[in-house]
């Protein structure tokens, strides 16, 4: 950067010394403009590159009587907290030509946790697109899709991996695709008419936590524009899931308050259940997941998204209770005092203890019915450059729920502080009261280049 600053100042200076500055010239020829030069200066690099270096730091309270707690550290004792420290580089960038592009995304992170140091690269998306015309474009590579309107959750997302609903905003990893975009517009209610078949295989190390080496799959979608309201109708078919299908909406009420959603109806799926004294079971059942929400922006940039969720495959309250049961009588009577432990006592029948990693519980939101609410205020009190926000996700089934208040401040040009914390409440055997932390401390500085 220095030196392209020290080329531009001699081009400055070199330019005066060549066409010193002539007052005599005022008058007509002042206002000639040099329609070249400005095309020079607008016209559009070929490429593009730039990321940002992250450093967070994360203090985790621990709740050393719940079941997931006990279940990940078994005898270990670590206490009432434990910290963890990630760095992250993201390297993004692309190049365009005649009728092509190429994109990238990857992320590299080191991390420090209670297991010790961990981290490897990460290609979050790498493809190229073929632009023949401006009604055909054809992608090939690692990309995420995005499908689907909701915020914080899109069960019509078949192609593409599930969100973080306490973070939804943060870049996925996308998948292996051949896609295309085939569109139309028109003059009319139907103003624009787009199709988007997807190709997935899965081979090694190609969607390999997807599906099983071999397996081909097809989406597609159906985007119109019809009445000011965007819609799409999705299907899923093939060898890694059983086939799909998907609706969603988009419609502004008015110009600050838009409401949305989306349907998708799941042949077949896989259905865990668990009875009292019954073992983890799979069954197959067709299932229908939903989403409907709604956006508001006030006039003093105050931002309300507030979302009903339906996972059709979830659990529900009489599964948790089970499994945590279950759970409890394999690792055994709690020790007395403070920490985990095992008691000694007999495992349960028929119940084999999973890891901390395959819990089924685990995963973010795994039970039917969820409410998810965000109010963010850009600049209160004309604190410059200061958002405020706090979010709240709600587990319908069991009471239990999270409350995510957060500071975002950029205090300098490229330069994001976000500081948030994390507490979560429920009872015994509900979800946020049997994990393994009562509540969390982040902070997280990343530089923009």
């Amino acid at each position: 950067m220095r030196q392209i600053l020290t080329w531009l100042a001699a081009g400055v200076c070199v330019s005066f010394l060549l066409h010193p500055w002539d007052p005599s010239a005022h008058g007509q020829d002042q206002y000639k403009v040099d329609l070249e030069a400005i095309d020079k200066e607008t016209e559009v690099k070929p490429y593009s590159f730039g990321g940002f270096l992250e450093f967070q730091s994360t203090l985790f309270g621990l709740d050393r009587d719940a079941a997931f707690y006990r279940l990940r550290f078994k005898d270990r004792d670590e206490g009432p907290t434990v910290e963890q420290y990630e760095m992250r580089l993201r390297l993004e960038g692309g190049y365009k030509w005649s009728i092509g592009s190429f994109r990238f995304r990857v992320d590299g992170f080191a991390q420090n946790s209670y297991l010790g140091w961990d981290g490897d690269p990460v290609l979050m998306e790498g493809f190229f697109t073929l632009k023949p015309s401006d009604n055909l474009s054809v992608d090939l590579g690692k990309k995420p899709n995005k499908w689907g309107k909701g915020y914080a959750w899109n069960p019509v997302s078949f192609v593409d991996r599930p969100k973080n609903p306490e973070d939804p905003e943060e870049a996925l990893e996308g998948l292996y695709v051949l896609t295309a975009d085939l569109v139309k517009s028109f003059d009319g209610p139907l103003k624009t008419l787009a199709f988007t078949p997807v190709f997935m295989p899965v081979m090694r190390e190609i969607n390999d936590d997807f599906g099983a080496r071999g397996d081909l799959n097809v989406a597609g979608k159906l985007y119109m524009l019809l009445l000011d309201t965007d819609l799409d109708f999705m299907f899923f078919t093939g060898d890694s899931k059983t086939t799909r299908y998907g609706f969603d909406f988009a419609h502004n009420i008015l110009s600050n308050f838009e409401v949305h959603g989306e349907l998708a109806w799941i042949n077949d799926a896989e259905v865990l259940s668990l009875e009292p004294g019954r073992p983890l079971r799979v069954k197959h059942k067709d299932v229908l997941s939903g989403l409907v929400g709604i956006r508001y922006l006030t006039p003093s940039d105050l931002t309300v998204i507030l979302e009903y969720y339906h996972n059709g495959p979830g659990f529900g309250r009489e599964d948790l209770k089970s499994f945590v049961g279950l759970l409890n009588k394999a690792l055994g009577p709690k020790p007395p005092g403070p920490g985990p432990g095992r008691g000694g006592g007999p495992s349960a029948p028929s119940f084999q203890l999973p890891s901390a990693e395959e819990n089924p519980f685990s995963r973010p939101n795994p039970m039917r019915d969820y409410i998810y609410f965000r109010a963010s205020q850009k600049e209160p009190f004309d604190i410059l450059y200061l958002t405020p926000a706090i979010t709240a996700v709600w587990n319908l089934e069991d009471r239990s729920f999270t409350l995510i208040p957060e500071l975002l401040y950029s205090p300098m040009t490229n330069l994001e502080l976000r500081l948030r914390g994390a507490m979560l409440f429920g009872g015994s055997a509900t979800e946020y009261g049997d994990k393994q932390n009562d509540f969390r401390v982040e902070f997280r500085a990343r530089y923009f280049f």
